[in-house]
Protein backbone atom coordinates (compact mmCIF):
# COMPACT_ATOMS: atom_id res chain seq x y z
CA UNK A 1 0.00 0.00 0.00
CA UNK A 2 3.01 2.24 1.12
CA UNK A 3 4.58 1.50 -2.31
CA UNK A 4 1.20 2.80 -4.18
CA UNK A 5 1.45 5.81 -2.52
CA UNK A 6 4.68 6.53 -3.54
CA UNK A 7 4.14 5.92 -6.71
CA UNK A 8 0.62 7.76 -7.44
CA UNK A 9 3.03 10.49 -5.25
CA UNK A 10 5.93 10.45 -7.65
CA UNK A 11 3.59 10.34 -10.79
CA UNK A 12 1.77 13.55 -9.45
CA UNK A 13 4.78 15.21 -9.16
CA UNK A 14 6.07 14.37 -12.64
CA UNK A 15 2.66 16.00 -13.95
CA UNK A 16 3.14 19.47 -11.82
CA UNK A 17 5.12 20.74 -15.05
CA UNK A 18 2.90 19.68 -17.60
CA UNK A 19 0.08 21.24 -15.71
CA UNK A 20 1.95 24.35 -14.34
CA UNK A 21 2.54 25.16 -17.90
CA UNK A 22 -1.36 24.54 -19.08
CA UNK A 23 -2.38 26.55 -16.03
CA UNK A 24 0.32 29.24 -17.46
CA UNK A 25 -1.22 28.72 -20.89
CA UNK A 26 -4.42 29.40 -19.94
CA UNK A 27 -3.86 32.43 -18.13
CA UNK A 28 -1.54 33.69 -20.89
CA UNK A 29 -4.36 33.33 -23.04
CA UNK A 30 -7.21 34.39 -20.99
CA UNK A 31 -5.10 37.85 -20.46
CA UNK A 32 -4.90 37.90 -24.12
CA UNK A 33 -8.35 37.76 -24.67
CA UNK A 34 -9.35 40.29 -22.12
CA UNK A 35 -6.97 42.97 -24.28
CA UNK A 36 -8.66 41.57 -27.90
CA UNK A 37 -11.99 42.47 -26.22
CA UNK A 38 -10.71 45.77 -24.27
CA UNK A 39 -9.35 47.13 -27.52
CA UNK A 40 -12.57 46.02 -29.34
CA UNK A 41 -14.45 47.71 -26.81
CA UNK A 42 -12.50 51.00 -26.76
CA UNK A 43 -12.43 51.15 -30.44
CA UNK A 44 -16.67 51.64 -30.28
CA UNK A 45 -16.18 53.62 -27.21
CA UNK A 46 -13.54 56.20 -27.83
CA UNK A 47 -12.12 58.64 -25.32
CA UNK A 48 -15.69 59.95 -24.63
CA UNK A 49 -18.15 58.97 -22.13
CA UNK A 50 -20.89 57.33 -24.01
CA UNK A 51 -22.67 55.58 -20.43
CA UNK A 52 -25.55 58.12 -20.75
CA UNK A 53 -28.15 57.66 -22.59
CA UNK A 54 -32.12 58.40 -22.98
CA UNK A 55 -33.39 55.60 -25.39
CA UNK A 56 -34.62 52.50 -24.84
CA UNK A 57 -33.33 50.89 -27.91
CA UNK A 58 -29.64 51.77 -26.50
CA UNK A 59 -30.64 49.87 -23.35
CA UNK A 60 -31.70 46.60 -25.61
CA UNK A 61 -28.90 46.63 -27.67
CA UNK A 62 -26.50 46.96 -24.66
CA UNK A 63 -28.23 44.08 -23.27
CA UNK A 64 -27.25 42.05 -26.13
CA UNK A 65 -23.98 43.12 -26.44
CA UNK A 66 -23.07 41.61 -23.47
CA UNK A 67 -25.04 38.63 -23.63
CA UNK A 68 -22.87 38.24 -26.99
CA UNK A 69 -19.77 38.85 -24.83
CA UNK A 70 -20.40 36.89 -22.03
CA UNK A 71 -21.41 34.22 -24.28
CA UNK A 72 -17.85 34.21 -26.31
CA UNK A 73 -16.20 34.79 -22.79
CA UNK A 74 -17.29 31.14 -21.90
CA UNK A 75 -15.79 29.60 -24.69
CA UNK A 76 -12.53 27.99 -24.49
CA UNK A 77 -9.33 30.53 -24.72
CA UNK A 78 -8.12 28.52 -27.70
CA UNK A 79 -10.91 28.80 -29.46
CA UNK A 80 -10.81 32.73 -30.01
CA UNK A 81 -10.05 34.19 -33.49
CA UNK A 82 -11.09 37.91 -34.20
CA UNK A 83 -9.85 40.09 -37.15
CA UNK A 84 -6.07 40.79 -36.63
CA UNK A 85 -7.14 44.33 -37.87
CA UNK A 86 -9.04 44.84 -34.81
CA UNK A 87 -6.27 42.85 -32.46
CA UNK A 88 -3.92 45.00 -34.03
CA UNK A 89 -5.83 48.47 -32.81
CA UNK A 90 -4.22 50.59 -30.10
CA UNK A 91 -5.46 53.13 -28.12
CA UNK A 92 -4.56 56.23 -30.00
CA UNK A 93 -6.15 54.58 -33.10
CA UNK A 94 -9.06 53.89 -31.47
CA UNK A 95 -9.76 56.87 -30.44
CA UNK A 96 -9.33 58.29 -34.27
CA UNK A 97 -11.53 55.95 -35.76
CA UNK A 98 -14.47 56.83 -32.86
CA UNK A 99 -13.25 60.87 -34.31
CA UNK A 100 -13.53 59.95 -37.60
CA UNK A 101 -16.93 57.78 -37.14
CA UNK A 102 -18.27 60.85 -35.75
CA UNK A 103 -17.21 63.28 -38.63
CA UNK A 104 -18.86 60.91 -41.06
CA UNK A 105 -22.13 61.08 -38.81
CA UNK A 106 -22.52 65.05 -39.26
CA UNK A 107 -21.47 64.37 -43.20
CA UNK A 108 -24.07 62.12 -44.04
CA UNK A 109 -26.14 64.51 -41.64
CA UNK A 110 -25.45 67.63 -44.10
CA UNK A 111 -26.18 65.30 -46.91
CA UNK A 112 -29.40 64.31 -45.88
CA UNK A 113 -29.13 61.72 -43.23
CA UNK A 114 -31.91 62.23 -40.46
CA UNK A 115 -31.82 58.77 -38.58
CA UNK A 116 -30.23 55.96 -36.84
CA UNK A 117 -30.87 53.79 -39.62
CA UNK A 118 -29.14 56.34 -42.42
CA UNK A 119 -26.45 56.25 -40.47
CA UNK A 120 -25.23 53.07 -39.82
CA UNK A 121 -25.78 52.56 -43.78
CA UNK A 122 -23.44 55.73 -44.27
CA UNK A 123 -20.86 54.26 -41.99
CA UNK A 124 -21.19 50.26 -41.88
CA UNK A 125 -21.94 50.06 -38.34
CA UNK A 126 -24.23 48.68 -35.77
CA UNK A 127 -27.58 50.54 -34.62
CA UNK A 128 -25.93 50.41 -30.92
CA UNK A 129 -22.21 51.95 -32.12
CA UNK A 130 -24.16 54.16 -34.23
CA UNK A 131 -26.43 55.50 -31.31
CA UNK A 132 -23.58 56.05 -28.99
CA UNK A 133 -21.77 58.31 -31.36
CA UNK A 134 -25.18 60.20 -32.07
CA UNK A 135 -26.14 60.65 -28.32
CA UNK A 136 -22.33 61.96 -27.87
CA UNK A 137 -22.79 64.37 -30.63
CA UNK A 138 -26.25 65.51 -29.52
CA UNK A 139 -24.74 66.04 -25.79
CA UNK A 140 -22.04 68.01 -27.26
CA UNK A 141 -24.86 69.60 -29.63
CA UNK A 142 -23.32 69.18 -32.66
CA UNK A 143 -26.66 67.56 -33.55
CA UNK A 144 -29.99 68.18 -32.56
CA UNK A 145 -32.88 65.83 -32.03
CA UNK A 146 -36.26 66.45 -33.24
CA UNK A 147 -39.34 64.99 -34.38
CA UNK A 148 -38.13 62.36 -36.86
CA UNK A 149 -34.82 62.33 -36.40
CA UNK A 150 -31.78 64.45 -35.86
CA UNK A 151 -30.31 67.54 -37.82
CA UNK A 152 -27.37 69.52 -37.76
CA UNK A 153 -27.04 71.22 -34.21
CA UNK A 154 -25.85 74.80 -33.15
CA UNK A 155 -22.01 73.68 -32.21
CA UNK A 156 -21.47 73.89 -35.77
CA UNK A 157 -23.23 77.59 -36.19
CA UNK A 158 -20.58 78.77 -33.38
CA UNK A 159 -17.72 77.01 -34.73
CA UNK A 160 -18.45 78.46 -38.65
CA UNK A 161 -18.54 81.72 -37.31
CA UNK A 162 -15.48 81.80 -35.21
CA UNK A 163 -13.55 80.27 -38.59
CA UNK A 164 -14.98 82.65 -40.59
CA UNK A 165 -13.53 85.61 -38.38
CA UNK A 166 -10.25 83.78 -38.36
CA UNK A 167 -10.40 83.38 -42.18
CA UNK A 168 -10.27 86.78 -43.97
CA UNK A 169 -10.84 87.15 -47.30
CA UNK A 170 -8.06 88.30 -48.77
CA UNK A 171 -5.42 85.22 -46.73
CA UNK A 172 -8.52 82.57 -48.51
CA UNK A 173 -8.64 84.39 -51.67
CA UNK A 174 -4.43 84.94 -51.93
CA UNK A 175 -2.91 81.16 -53.31
CA UNK A 176 -5.86 81.29 -55.80
CA UNK A 177 -5.52 84.66 -57.43
CA UNK A 178 -1.67 83.82 -57.22
CA UNK A 179 -2.92 80.52 -59.20
CA UNK A 180 -5.28 82.09 -61.79
CA UNK A 181 -1.86 84.68 -62.51
CA UNK A 182 0.80 82.08 -63.15
CA UNK A 183 -2.14 80.34 -65.00
CA UNK A 184 -2.84 83.63 -67.15
CA UNK A 185 -0.23 85.66 -67.19
CA UNK A 186 -2.87 88.74 -66.87
CA UNK A 187 -3.24 90.87 -63.94
CA UNK A 188 -5.88 89.86 -60.76
CA UNK A 189 -7.99 91.77 -59.70
CA UNK A 190 -9.73 90.94 -56.08
CA UNK A 191 -12.50 93.47 -55.24
CA UNK A 192 -15.89 93.65 -53.34
CA UNK A 193 -18.72 96.52 -53.45
CA UNK A 194 -18.64 99.62 -50.83
CA UNK A 195 -22.10 101.29 -51.55
CA UNK A 196 -21.87 101.95 -55.98
CA UNK A 197 -18.08 101.43 -55.91
CA UNK A 198 -15.90 98.02 -56.38
CA UNK A 199 -13.34 98.75 -53.71
CA UNK A 200 -10.14 96.49 -54.94
CA UNK A 201 -8.42 94.83 -52.10
CA UNK A 202 -5.89 92.69 -53.90
CA UNK A 203 -4.30 93.01 -57.03
CA UNK A 204 -1.34 90.66 -58.91
CA UNK A 205 0.06 92.12 -62.06
CA UNK A 206 0.50 90.37 -65.21
CA UNK A 207 3.97 89.33 -66.77
CA UNK A 208 3.17 91.20 -70.14
CA UNK A 209 4.63 94.63 -68.89
CA UNK A 210 1.11 96.37 -68.89
CA UNK A 211 -0.13 99.23 -66.30
CA UNK A 212 -3.22 99.53 -65.45
CA UNK A 213 -5.09 102.42 -63.26
CA UNK A 214 -6.28 100.00 -60.55
CA UNK A 215 -5.08 99.83 -57.46
CA UNK A 216 -5.02 98.27 -54.03
CA UNK A 217 -7.78 100.40 -52.02
CA UNK A 218 -8.81 102.48 -55.25
CA UNK A 219 -12.93 102.45 -56.23
CA UNK A 220 -14.21 102.36 -59.42
CA UNK A 221 -18.15 102.38 -59.93
CA UNK A 222 -19.62 98.87 -59.99
CA UNK A 223 -21.18 98.68 -63.45
CA UNK A 224 -18.31 99.97 -65.28
CA UNK A 225 -16.01 97.43 -64.54
CA UNK A 226 -16.00 93.24 -64.78
CA UNK A 227 -15.19 92.67 -61.34
CA UNK A 228 -18.08 95.87 -60.12
CA UNK A 229 -20.90 93.76 -62.25
CA UNK A 230 -19.83 90.55 -60.80
CA UNK A 231 -20.92 91.20 -57.33
CA UNK A 232 -24.67 93.06 -59.30
CA UNK A 233 -25.13 89.39 -61.10
CA UNK A 234 -28.19 88.67 -57.65
CA UNK A 235 -30.00 91.90 -58.32
CA UNK A 236 -33.12 92.74 -59.73
CA UNK A 237 -32.93 94.85 -62.95
CA UNK A 238 -34.10 98.15 -61.80
CA UNK A 239 -31.31 97.97 -59.42
CA UNK A 240 -29.03 97.79 -62.73
CA UNK A 241 -30.21 100.41 -63.78
CA UNK A 242 -29.84 102.60 -60.60
CA UNK A 243 -26.21 101.15 -60.68
CA UNK A 244 -25.72 102.09 -64.12
CA UNK A 245 -27.00 105.39 -63.63
CA UNK A 246 -24.54 106.24 -61.02
CA UNK A 247 -21.98 104.75 -62.99
CA UNK A 248 -22.67 107.39 -65.44
CA UNK A 249 -22.60 109.69 -63.10
CA UNK A 250 -19.36 108.92 -61.65
CA UNK A 251 -17.68 108.45 -64.69
CA UNK A 252 -19.11 111.85 -66.02
CA UNK A 253 -16.61 113.71 -63.10
CA UNK A 254 -13.21 111.94 -64.45
CA UNK A 255 -11.38 112.67 -67.36
CA UNK A 256 -11.58 109.43 -68.65
CA UNK A 257 -14.75 109.13 -71.04
CA UNK A 258 -15.18 105.15 -72.16
CA UNK A 259 -15.71 105.08 -75.58
CA UNK A 260 -17.63 101.82 -75.47
CA UNK A 261 -20.09 103.32 -72.93
CA UNK A 262 -23.12 101.18 -73.59
CA UNK A 263 -27.09 102.41 -73.19
CA UNK A 264 -29.43 101.02 -70.81
CA UNK A 265 -31.40 98.56 -73.19
CA UNK A 266 -27.84 97.06 -74.54
CA UNK A 267 -26.40 97.11 -70.59
CA UNK A 268 -29.87 95.38 -68.98
CA UNK A 269 -28.95 92.77 -72.15
CA UNK A 270 -25.44 91.90 -70.89
CA UNK A 271 -26.63 91.56 -67.91
CA UNK A 272 -29.43 89.03 -68.71
CA UNK A 273 -26.72 86.82 -70.24
CA UNK A 274 -24.12 87.57 -67.82
CA UNK A 275 -26.48 86.64 -64.90
CA UNK A 276 -27.60 83.15 -66.45
CA UNK A 277 -24.14 82.50 -66.77
CA UNK A 278 -22.47 83.42 -63.86
CA UNK A 279 -19.96 85.73 -64.84
CA UNK A 280 -19.49 89.17 -66.61
CA UNK A 281 -17.16 91.41 -68.98
CA UNK A 282 -15.71 94.35 -69.28
CA UNK A 283 -15.17 95.63 -72.47
CA UNK A 284 -13.68 98.71 -72.52
CA UNK A 285 -16.32 100.67 -70.56
CA UNK A 286 -14.13 101.50 -67.32
CA UNK A 287 -10.27 101.89 -69.08
CA UNK A 288 -9.48 102.62 -72.44
CA UNK A 289 -8.31 99.13 -74.26
CA UNK A 290 -8.87 97.10 -70.91
CA UNK A 291 -10.67 94.15 -70.96
CA UNK A 292 -11.35 91.57 -68.36
CA UNK A 293 -13.26 88.43 -67.15
CA UNK A 294 -15.22 88.30 -63.50
CA UNK A 295 -16.91 85.83 -61.47
CA UNK A 296 -18.59 86.25 -57.97
CA UNK A 297 -17.47 85.08 -55.14
CA UNK A 298 -20.16 83.79 -52.48
CA UNK A 299 -20.09 83.32 -48.53
CA UNK A 300 -21.88 80.17 -46.65
CA UNK A 301 -25.07 81.83 -47.23
CA UNK A 302 -24.77 82.00 -51.00
CA UNK A 303 -24.27 85.60 -51.02
CA UNK A 304 -21.74 87.41 -53.52
CA UNK A 305 -19.58 89.30 -50.83
CA UNK A 306 -16.66 89.63 -53.13
CA UNK A 307 -15.47 88.68 -57.32
CA UNK A 308 -12.14 88.44 -59.02
CA UNK A 309 -11.16 89.27 -62.50
CA UNK A 310 -8.70 88.85 -65.05
CA UNK A 311 -7.66 91.81 -67.16
CA UNK A 312 -5.56 92.37 -70.07
CA UNK A 313 -5.28 94.67 -72.95
CA UNK A 314 -7.34 93.66 -76.21
CA UNK A 315 -4.48 92.29 -78.41
CA UNK A 316 -4.66 89.67 -74.98
CA UNK A 317 -7.93 89.42 -74.60
CA UNK A 318 -10.00 88.74 -77.79
CA UNK A 319 -13.32 87.68 -77.86
CA UNK A 320 -12.38 84.27 -78.29
CA UNK A 321 -10.27 84.10 -75.30
CA UNK A 322 -12.42 85.80 -73.06
CA UNK A 323 -15.23 82.82 -73.96
CA UNK A 324 -12.30 80.39 -73.35
CA UNK A 325 -11.38 82.13 -70.26
CA UNK A 326 -14.69 82.36 -68.16
CA UNK A 327 -14.45 78.89 -66.97
CA UNK A 328 -11.24 79.24 -65.66
CA UNK A 329 -12.37 82.49 -63.80
CA UNK A 330 -15.47 80.61 -62.69
CA UNK A 331 -13.36 77.56 -61.15
CA UNK A 332 -11.15 80.22 -58.96
CA UNK A 333 -13.86 82.04 -58.35
CA UNK A 334 -16.13 78.94 -56.87
CA UNK A 335 -12.93 77.41 -54.87
CA UNK A 336 -12.18 80.54 -53.33
CA UNK A 337 -16.13 80.83 -52.36
CA UNK A 338 -16.06 76.50 -51.15
CA UNK A 339 -13.38 77.91 -48.18
CA UNK A 340 -15.95 80.49 -47.27
CA UNK A 341 -18.76 78.08 -46.40
CA UNK A 342 -20.06 77.99 -50.08
CA UNK A 343 -21.90 74.54 -51.43
CA UNK A 344 -23.31 74.38 -54.61
CA UNK A 345 -26.80 73.47 -54.98
CA UNK A 346 -27.40 70.39 -56.11
CA UNK A 347 -31.42 69.23 -57.78
CA UNK A 348 -31.25 66.12 -57.08
CA UNK A 349 -30.20 66.65 -53.58
CA UNK A 350 -33.48 65.49 -51.18
CA UNK A 351 -33.82 66.11 -47.63
CA UNK A 352 -35.95 64.14 -45.18
CA UNK A 353 -37.74 66.00 -42.77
Amino acid sequence: MRDKNKTETRHALDRLPALAGRAARFIRLTREARAVFRAAHDAHRGAIDMTKFQHADSESGLAANDARAKDTGRRDADAIALPSALVDITPQQAGTQTLLRGLAILEAAANGARDLRSFSAALGTTRSTTHRLVSSLVQARYLRQVQGGYLLGPKLIELGTIALEQMPLTAVARPHLQALAQHTHDTIHLGVRDGDDVLYIDKIPGTRGLEMRSRVGHRMPLASTGIGKAMMLDLESNAWKKLLDASHRALARTSFKPENRPDVDTFLQRMTRYSQGGFTFDLEENEASIRCVAAPVRDASGAIVAALSVASTIPYMPDERMEELIPVVQREARSISEELGWRAPQANRRIKR
